[in-house]
């Protein structure tokens, strides 16, 4: 007899719901918890998806009750929130929050955190399932993980799950990186360590995978073959805002390249996983990560760069070394462009250009394959003026969807082939809006679902990359240029030494 598929359990179509848990924010009152966790919690409450018997506990230094943290978690919810408000959704969360008074040194008050989960278990049900999500400076790492193993938190037991989310960046290089996972791993066991790299909860991210494995289409010809480069960008119009201490210290290769970009290059190069599982993924990405290779020329295709004053949207925008907090003579880098090879069969030779940068003219995120021109052409050399290379763009962010670039004849009674686009939108697709990457990743947390979450040895597969990279540019100074500018003119050159040239999105 055949089941009905509406019950059958591996069907991802369903909603999944996590059990009984509750969910534990060190550092609530950053600006992560305010604009991005707060308002995924009260969106997936809005969607039903989180359990009835559902805790949200905050954890920071503020003189406040619970009330008082109530107050500013409804406010955070209905400011940033991505679904309708509605006041009886949030009046239930409410009556599931609570707040702990404390700094991270101080004994008491994790005792105290300790004792309100247990309470949380009788009141509310929760079961002793936790995931504490670590919303803080890494630097602060040590200290709270040896709180939560002193008393207790972190043990999972056969009646309960305690689960750890790690923010990035994951370290500051190899060395800190292995630091960092051992001490975690210590005190939470592999699989319920969570390190969340947000560009892996967007969808078309997610979709990368749906378009090179669901379809015969792309699959044939996503190879060396065929493709000529590849280009990976991540551009941001924004400054700095008001992390000038960060970001003195980590600088955009650290910031994104290690994560981000590497990771999207990974999902792109990754063979077919066996099946769509946390395990299966994972390794595949591992393989492309430690099969990436560094030029051996990185003074022309290692490009670092930093911007100055200029204009931006018909603003003037302040120079990096101006805004406030940044030492005048710094030399991190706010700009960062690399040329990479992956060393497998399917794309020895290809270069893959990865890209990031502050103060760029537009915000963008975007997988751009470019294709290998036809071998040959039947037409006339002036048929085909207008004609480039065919291209397959993944837009990640913000008009999330496929873009297919390819030649076509114009209207006309002469033959005439120039480059046309044919475009698919998420926007117009689909009548639901797409989650937000934190709304999807908090849900994996509670689910314990790792698909989404590069699990340690990716992190030291990516720091391998970084490290000779930072070290080649350890005391030279950042190439210049222009806020709203496409970043330093090196970068251009760098293509330019191989006859290609940056897409501009």
């Amino acid at each position: 007899m055949i089941s009905n598929p509406l019950r059958d359990p591996r069907d991802r179509r369903l909603p999944r719901v996590p059990e009984p848990c509750a969910l534990v924010v060190f550092g609530i009152t950053g600006d992560l918890a305010r604009k991005k966790l707060l308002p995924a919690v009260y969106d997936l409450a809005n969607r039903g998806l989180l359990p009835t018997n559902f805790a949200l506990l905050g954890f920071a230094r503020r003189d406040w009750g619970d009330e008082d943290f109530a107050e500013l978690a409804r406010e955070a919810a209905r400011k940033a929130a991505r679904t309708p408000w509605r006041e009886e959704v949030w009046e239930r969360l409410a009556g599931s929050v609570r707040f702990v008074q404390g700094s991270f040194d101080d004994d008491n008050a994790f005792d105290q955190l300790a004792a309100t989960l247990g309470e949380l278990e009788g009141t509310h049900g929760i079961g002793g399932n936790a995931a504490f999500y670590l919303s803080i400076p890494p630097a602060m790492f040590p200290v709270v993980l040896k709180q939560m193993q002193r008393t207790g938190m972190a043990d999972s037991t056969s009646g309960r799950w305690r689960r750890v989310v790690v923010e990035k960046p994951f370290g500051t290089d190899l060395a800190s990186s292995r630091e960092l996972n051992e001490l975690v791993d210590s005190v939470f066991t592999a699989e319920d360590v969570f390190r969340i790299d947000h560009y892996l909860g967007k969808e078309t991210v997610q979709n990368l995978m749906a378009l090179r494995f669901a379809n015969e289409l792309f699959e044939p010809v996503w190879t060396g073959h065929h493709v000529d480069s590849v280009q990976i960008t991540m551009a941001e119009d924004v400054g700095i805002g008001g992390r000038a201490q960060f970001y003195e210290e980590t600088g955009a290769a650290r910031d994104v390249l290690q994560n981000h970009l590497l990771q999207l290059l990974a999902l792109t190069a990754m063979e077919e996983p066996v099946e769509f599982s946390a395990e299966e993924i994972r390794t595949e990405k591992l393989k492309v990560l430690r099969a990436v290779s560094l030029p051996e020329d990185l003074r022309t295709f290692a490009v670092r760069g930093q911007y100055e004053q200029g204009w931006l949207a018909g603003q003037r925008a302040t120079g990096y070394r101006q805004e406030e907090g940044v030492d005048a003579r710094s030399t991190t880098e706010t700009y960062a462009a690399v040329r990479l090879g992956v060393e497998t069969r399917r794309w020895a030779g290809v270069p893959f250009y990865l890209r990031t940068g502050k103060r760029l003219p537009r915000r963008v995120t975007e997988i751009a394959l470019v294709f290998k021109q036809a071998p040959h052409l039947p037409f006339a050399d002036t048929d085909t003026e207008e004609l480039g290379n065919n291209q397959l763009v993944v837009r990640v962010q913000p008009d999330e969807g496929v873009t297919l670039k390819f030649g076509s004849k114009v209207p006309g009674s002469v033959m005439e082939v120039r480059d046309v686009s044919m475009d698919f939108l998420y926007g117009e697709q689909f009548t639901e809006a797409s989650p937000e990457a934190y709304e999807r990743l908090l849900l994996d947390v509670l689910l314990g679902d790792a698909t989404l979450f590069p699990r340690n040895a990716e992190v030291e597969a990516s720091w391998a990359v970084i490290d000779p990279l930072e070290e080649f540019w350890a005391g030279t100074t950042p190439q210049p240029y222009r806020a709203g500018e496409w970043g330093p003119r090196a970068a251009d050159e760098m293509l330019a030494a191989e006859g290609r040239r940056w897409r501009r999105p």
